[in-house]
């Protein structure tokens, strides 16, 4: 498929900046994936489709304060610094975004914090806007961690909203978050609520937590219009034991496994047997799904509405198959629901 084909008009004013009062209440387009039929609900509506011994499989990263704002050394110039990932942890590595990026050098000292007591030097050039930062930071490991997640703010992508709110602390982050480590939330599981929980619990419907720790290359744009040439970039992912054990007997079962948001329906797919089931496994992986695709795990899944010509709306695409999918994001247009990750979501069974 093509690039352009996944394009579609989408103005800033579809675009949530914030989320709906109450987690649960926000809306929801069901899509039958093999009748093309479209309902209109609630996402609390959504435990209707499911029956006793169905699983949900969520992801349960948890979002850091990944956005820093400094200055670099004598020009005293502004700077923004993203931090990706942590990659020594007794060296204070970091990779980071950088931007301006063509301001910083290998051995530029940058300063964060209104007393500019936070001081990373820029030690390698991982890419063409990526760095590898080293804090220079003396004290205990949790002091410095502390210190530094301190002068962050919650990484609410820019083309949601220019600056982050207080309650994006909250707002952009699941209620389910455990594991530490993604810089963007994931999306479909901030409708869950303890309210909707306690529900699938009195309809024995059970739910299994995996870790992907989300990064940005589902935001990054796809620069080739022949799709099957587009890397992803590589995420952590997280598959215990217990968890591999409970989706694998639901199948066994003829139970549905419904995976929420597209960093699970990634994880559930990357690393599938012969007999279509999956291991337990710690991972980096970079997979790129996108139609035609033959899924193995999920029999349904829930995602937000995304924007156009992302990688994002490509997994979803080949999960519900193209036209349909595409069809669904008209109506959806039509009938005002909002994009983006504090938006609606969408349930294709």
């Amino acid at each position: 498929m093509k690039l352009s084909q996944f394009h579609f008009n989408l103005s800033q004013d579809k675009i949530a900046t914030q989320p709906t009062r109450w987690r649960d209440e926000c809306k929801l387009l069901v899509l039958n994936k093999d009748s093309g039929e479209i309902e209109h609900k609630q996402f609390k509506d959504i435990i209707d489709y499911f029956d006793k011994g169905d699983r949900f499989v969520l992801n349960d990263t948890k979002v850091f304060p990944a956005k820093l704002f400094g200055k670099k050394e004598k020009t005293g110039a502004d700077i923004m610094v993203f931090l990706l990932r942590e990659l020594n942890r007794e060296q204070r590595l970091w990779d980071v975004i950088v931007e301006p990026a063509r301001k910083i050098r290998i051995g530029n000292k940058l300063y964060f914090g209104d007393d500019e007591s936070m001081v990373a030097e820029v030690i390698d050039n991982t890419t063409s806007r990526g760095r590898t930062l080293r804090f220079l930071y003396d004290g205990p490991y949790e002091e410095f961690k502390e210190a530094l997640f301190a002068l962050g703010q919650t990484p609410v992508p820019e083309w949601v909203k220019e600056s982050p709110d207080p309650e994006d602390a909250e707002n952009f982050q699941t209620i389910f978050a455990a594991n530490e480590g993604a810089v963007s939330a994931p999306a479909a599981g901030l409708h869950f609520s303890r309210e909707l929980f306690n529900r699938m619990i009195l309809k024995d419907i059970e739910k299994t937590f995996i870790t992907v720790h989300m990064g940005v290359g589902h935001f990054r744009a796809v620069d080739v219009e022949d799709l099957s040439k587009h890397r992803m970039d590589c995420e952590r992912m997280i598959i215990s034991e217990q968890a591999a054990r409970e989706i694998n007997d639901t199948k066994r079962a003829g139970h549905k496994i419904c995976a929420v948001g597209v960093t699970t329906i990634r994880a559930l797919e990357t690393y599938v047997t012969t007999n279509k089931e999956i291991k337990a496994n710690d991972i980096w992986t970079n997979k790129f799904i996108f139609p035609p695709y033959q899924f193995s795990i999920p029999d349904a899944i829930v995602s937000n509405f995304h924007l156009p010509e992302s990688t994002m709306l490509m997994n979803i695409a080949a999960f519900g198959g193209f036209d349909k999918v595409m069809h669904a994001y008209n109506v959806a247009l039509e009938n005002n629901y909002r994009f983006g990750p504090y938006g609606d979501a969408m349930l294709i069974i």
